[in-house]
């Protein structure tokens, strides 16, 4: 049998184009809610990223501080060598307070002192000792406007001594000392003499030494009183010694 189609073309055609719009509407409204989920999706990733921008340049502004800090501290440091680098240069590394300590320790009542000088002398090679001299600068007389002719850095320190005795097995007694002493070493003798003499005036109980025996003494005490009554001999003396705080390797 044929089955007759009662339906007319327009109909059918209504119903397709009705199925049409019903799946196009759907695949927009799909399309839609995926935009619209899109749209959720980069919202929240542009604002964990503005989020995440903001504690960046605020971590960034902390770098730049503590950056900055640490160059000003590198430049402290590095003024701080410069300085710390001078000291170790100019420090002259003795003790004067022991050392004078321990002189006047040793230095028999017998014994006055003239002067007690600290030279100062750089370490030199042995090819340098036959070709130039030891350069020496007494720290009292020291030029500070001429740099260059300081003895800066390792240096040695030679100790002159001078004055008169009562004796000269004074002096010899007083170089024993010196020789046993932790503070000395190297003492030598530069010279002895026994023809200096000490003008006394009993009177006001002061001397003064004079050049060579046999000369006029003059002497005026502390109340401006002049006539020495006595003269005294005694033995005038001058010791060279260094400091033993350095050792040669």
């Amino acid at each position: 049998m044929k089955e007759i189609d009662f339906l007319p073309e327009w109909y059918k055609s209504g119903r397709r184009r009705q199925v049409s719009y019903r799946t196009q509407y759907i695949a927009i409204g799909g399309v839609f809610v995926v935009m619209v989920v899109w749209s959720f999706i980069t919202t929240h990733s542009i604002s964990q990223a503005k989020a995440q921008y903001a504690q960046m340049a605020t971590n960034q502004a902390q770098a730049e501080k503590v950056s900055a800090k640490l160059a000003e501290l590198e430049s402290e440091m590095s003024l701080l060598r410069k300085n710390a680098e001078s000291i170790e240069e100019i420090d002259s590394r003795i003790d004067v307070a022991g050392v004078l300590a321990e002189l006047s320790f040793l230095i028999d009542e017998k014994i006055v002192l003239r002067k007690a000088e600290f030279i100062a002398e750089k370490f030199l090679d042995k090819d340098d000792v036959k070709s130039s001299s030891a350069a020496v600068v007494r720290a009292v007389q020291a030029n500070l406007s001429n740099k260059n002719k300081l003895p800066l850095g390792n240096v040695r320190f030679k100790v002159v001594i001078a004055g008169v005795a009562a004796d000269a097995s004074d002096v010899a007694t007083m170089m024993c000392k010196l020789e046993d002493s932790p503070y000395f070493c190297q003492v030598v003798l530069a010279f002895s003499r026994g023809d200096a003499e000490i003008g006394i005036d009993r009177a006001s109980s002061s001397f003064a030494e004079t050049e060579v025996a046999g000369g006029t003494v003059k002497n005026k005490d502390r109340a401006g009183e002049s006539g020495v009554q006595s003269k005294i001999q005694v033995n005038e003396f001058e010791i060279n010694c260094y400091l033993a705080n350095y050792r040669e390797l």
